[in-house]
C-alpha cells in the first residue's frame, strides 16, 4: 500500500493551529486565575495592613476559594483567626493543610508549628504538647521546646519542664540553671506539703549545687532547717548567701535576724547587715538592723534614730511613717488617725513589681503570677526601685 505524503502535508498545519490553540486556551485560563487570586490576595493585604481584620479575612477566603492549592494563603488566613482568637477555625485550615497529600515537607512541618500554636492560644494544653512533641528534629525544633517548657510550667509538671530545659541547655540555646533549680525548689515544696522532710532536703540541696548563686535554695533550705531545729546550720547558709546573692540581702534580712536572735549570733549578724546597708541602703535590711539592735539592749540609737538617719540618706515615706509611730504629738488623741492614713498610704510602695510585666504583689514571687518569668521580681520594694 502506498503512502501518501499529502496526508502528512495536510496533518502537520492541522496539529500546529490545534496546538497554538490550546496554547492560548491555557494562557487565557491561567490569565483569569491570576487576575482573580492576585487580586483578592493584595486587597487582603491592604486590609490586613489597615489592621481591618475582618474585611482581611473575607478577602482572604477569596482568595483561597480561587485558588485551593496555595499554600501560604492558607497560612495567611490560619494566622488571622488565631489573631482574632477563632482558634477552632485556625486550627481547621491548619488541619487541612495537613491532609493534602501534596504539601512538601517544609510547609507541612510549618503547619504542623502552626496548629500546635492554635492549640497553645487556645488552651488545650495536652493536645498542643502532642502537636509539639512532633517537630523534633525539624527546623521549628528550638521554638517547639520553648512552647513546651512554657507548656510544662504552666501544668506544674516540673520533672517534665526539667528534662526540656536540659535538652535547650544541652543544644547550647541557652542557660538554664537558675530555671532548673526553680524546678528542684518547686519539687521540694510539693514534698513538704506532703510531709517528706527529707526528699525536700535532697532537692534543695540539688538545686544550691545547680545555681549556687541564686538565692532561692539557700533561703528555702535554711527555712527547713530551722524547722527541724538545726538553727547554727540554717543561720550558716543565710550568712553565706548575703556573699553569694548580694542583690537579694533584703530578702535574706529579716530570717537571718530570727536566726540570729535563736543561735546566738547577733554581733555577728548586726556587723554584716550593717556592712551591707552602708554600701547599699535598704528599708528591709534597715528594719532587720533595728530588730537586732532592739535584741542586743544597746541603749543607742533607737529605731527612731535609724529611721530617721535614713531619711537623711534617702527620701522614704515608709521611713516617715515608722519614725511618726514613735512620735508624740501636743494633740495625742488624734495620733491613731493620722498613723492609720499613713499606714493606708504606704501599702502600695511596700509591694514588689514585676519587671516583666508590672504585676504587683504584697510578697516577693519566685515566678510572677501574672506573665509566668521566673527572676523577675526585684528584691527592694516599689519606694525603693
Amino acid at each position: 500500500m502506498d503512502f501518501d505524503l499529502s496526508w502528512v502535508l495536510i496533518g502537520l498545519p492541522v496539529a500546529f493551529v490545534l496546538g497554538w490553540l490550546a496554547s492560548r486556551l491555557d494562557l487565557r485560563q491561567l490569565r483569569i486565575e491570576n487576575q482573580h487570586a492576585p487580586k483578592a490576595y493584595f486587597k487582603g493585604l491592604n486590609f490586613l495592613l489597615n489592621e481591618q481584620q475582618d474585611q482581611a479575612i473575607d478577602a482572604f477566603i477569596e482568595a483561597v476559594q480561587n485558588d485551593p492549592d496555595t499554600s501560604e494563603l492558607h497560612f495567611a488566613l490560619g494566622n488571622l483567626f488565631r489573631r482574632r482568637g477563632e482558634y477552632e477555625r485556625a486550627v481547621r485550615v491548619h488541619e487541612h493543610l495537613l491532609s493534602r497529600g501534596d504539601l512538601s515537607k517544609a510547609d507541612r512541618q510549618r503547619a504542623q508549628h502552626a496548629l500546635a500554636l492554635d492549640y497553645l492560644k487556645a488552651g488545650l494544653l495536652d493536645r498542643a504538647e502532642a502537636a509539639l512533641l512532633k517537630l523534633e528534629d525539624t527546623p521549628f525544633e528550638a521554638q517547639a521546646r520553648l512552647a513546651l517548657l512554657a507548656n510544662y510550667e504552666r501544668s506544674r509538671d516540673w520533672t517534665q519542664a526539667a528534662l526540656i530545659a536540659q535538652k535547650l541547655s544541652d543544644a547550647k540555646q541557652g542557660n538554664f540553671n537558675g530555671r532548673l533549680a526553680h524546678y528542684l525548689c518547686e519539687e521540694a515544696a510539693s514534698c513538704l506539703a506532703s510531709q517528706n522532710a527529707a526528699q525536700a532536703q535532697i532537692l534543695l540541696q540539688q538545686a544550691l549545687a545547680k545555681a549556687p548563686d541564686a538565692p532561692r535554695a539557700r533561703l528555702d533550705l535554711a527555712r527547713l532547717l530551722s524547722d527541724q531545729g538545726h538553727t547554727d546550720q540554717a543561720y550558716a547558709l543565710l550568712e553565706d548567701a548575703l556573699q553569694q546573692s548580694p542583690q537579694a540581702v533584703p530578702l535574706i534580712a529579716a530570717p537571718l535576724a530570727e536566726l540570729a536572735s535563736r543561735c546566738g549570733r547577733i554581733p555577728q549578724a548586726l556587723q554584716a547587715l550593717k556592712a551591707n546597708y552602708a554600701a547599699s541602703p535598704s528599708l528591709d535590711v534597715l528594719d532587720a538592723i533595728v530588730v537586732l539592735h532592739a535584741a542586743s539592749e544597746q541603749p543607742a540609737p533607737t529605731a527612731r534614730d535609724w529611721y530617721v538617719q535614713h531619711l537623711e540618706r534617702e527620701p522614704s515615706l515608709v521611713a516617715a511613717a515608722k519614725w511618726i509611730a514613735g512620735e508624740k504629738f501636743e494633740h495625742e488623741q488624734f495620733h491613731p488617725q493620722v498613723q492609720r492614713a499613713l499606714d493606708h498610704a504606704v501599702k502600695p510602695l511596700l509591694r514588689y513589681r514585676c519587671a516583666a510585666c508590672g504585676f504587683e504583689a504584697r510578697q516577693h514571687f519566685w515566678q510572677c503570677p501574672g506573665c509566668q518569668a521566673w527572676d523577675s521580681y526585684p528584691s527592694r520594694r516599689v519606694e525603693e526601685l
